[in-house]
């Protein structure tokens, strides 16, 4: 068979590479389109929000792609081709891989160019870098691994100028010095031009910068765990019984304004007291909170609220008091009288 091209979709966290991917693959020419989603983290939520035939999607569950990419990657793309010659999925001409937000692109660049077992059978295709235009240049200044994101990218994909409106003339900067070349497209609420993002062709790493040179040189001598943020944590926060509207609103309220440069990514589907039969979608990026979007049915079988933080320095220990103080207070509330101005925050939560 000619040769899979595999492209990579990468950004920092909270960029908007999901609702992106949600948008292409409802598109006709992306319905021969095979996903593997890397989600860092203990519980995957991606891939239930994604429209794609479950025979053609894998979930990466390594915790960091770029870590382990050497086996796990190169082995799952090994048994996703080995199903597709067994003829065990949909047949599909094209792999799109999208990375952890905290995953350092070079060695999965390193690993698709190199890697013997997959190299008769697969290319490295289009490399795309979603860029979030509300908190991109604080991020590109404060996170490495979000310039590397953006300077190994064939294609710049601008989200959320819904929000902010043109790119500021800090971002447009940053971009420029670190990936002069790379043409820049725009994606509204995800929908991005499906014919165009990927549209590069092969990937040519001639083309890039000496630095992005260095870095994949660095990876054929393997890549080091010790390089990512120590501080940078990630858990989730499961709940059977299901909330109160109000109450999911005080407490996303209470973390934007008390932990909000630390909450470098926070998804979620929720299951809402008053609406049992259509979750509530939720994502949050800094003090950036979008309001719930709410999904016709369950994704899954599974109905317990599912909450995934990424942070830096936010015990999971308070945010899962926050979230219980918050629910009995409302409880109360409801039970005993009209509901008051604000929350006392009982149960002993202290604010940080």
């Amino acid at each position: 068979m000619s040769a899979i091209p595999a492209s990579v979709l990468t950004g920092f966290l909270g960029s908007g590479k999901t609702t992106m991917l949600r948008h292409l693959l409802r598109q006709p020419e992306f319905s021969r389109t095979a996903i593997i989603i890397n989600e860092f983290g203990e519980i995957g939520l991606d891939h239930e929000l994604l429209e794609a035939s479950e025979d053609s999607f894998i979930e990466l569950q390594t915790g960091c792609l770029c870590c382990k990419i050497r086996s796990d990657l190169s082995r799952t793309l090994q048994e996703l081709l080995q199903r597709r010659e067994e003829g065990r999925c949909t047949l599909f001409d094209r792999i799109v891989i999208e990375t952890s937000g905290l995953a350092d692109p070079a060695p999965i660049l390193q690993t698709l160019m190199t890697d013997a077992a997959i190299a008769r059978h697969l290319v490295l295709g289009s490399v795309v870098t979603a860029v979030d235009a509300v908190n991109g240049a604080a991020t590109l200044e404060r996170e490495a691994v979000s310039q590397k994101q953006v300077a190994v990218a064939d294609r710049i994909v601008l989200t959320k100028l819904d929000l902010t409106g043109p790119a500021k003339p800090a971002l447009l900067g940053w971009l420029e010095e670190l990936n002069a070349g790379a043409p820049m497209l725009t994606a509204e609420h995800g929908r991005v031009d499906s014919a165009d993002v990927f549209a590069s062709g092969l990937y040519d790493p001639q083309t890039k910068s000496a630095k992005v040179h260095e870095w994949l040189a660095a990876e054929a001598h393997g890549h080091s765990h010790a390089r990512h943020d120590a501080e940078i944590k990630t858990y989730a926060i499961l709940r059977e019984t299901p909330i109160q509207a109000v109450a999911l609103t005080l407490f996303l309220e209470t973390l934007a304004e008390h932990c909000g440069p630390d909450i470098l990514r926070l998804k979620g589907i929720v299951n809402i007291l008053e609406s049992p039969g259509r979750p509530a979608m939720i994502h949050g990026v800094q003090h950036v909170f979008h309001p719930p979007a709410w999904l016709d049915r369950w994704p899954s079988a599974q109905r317990s609220s599912r909450i995934v933080f990424v942070t830096r320095c936010v015990p999971q220990r308070w945010v899962e008091a926050l979230l219980e103080a918050i629910a009995e207070e409302v409880a109360e509330i409801g039970r005993v009288g009209p509901p008051r101005s604000s929350l006392k925050l009982s149960a002993g939560v202290q604010l940080r």
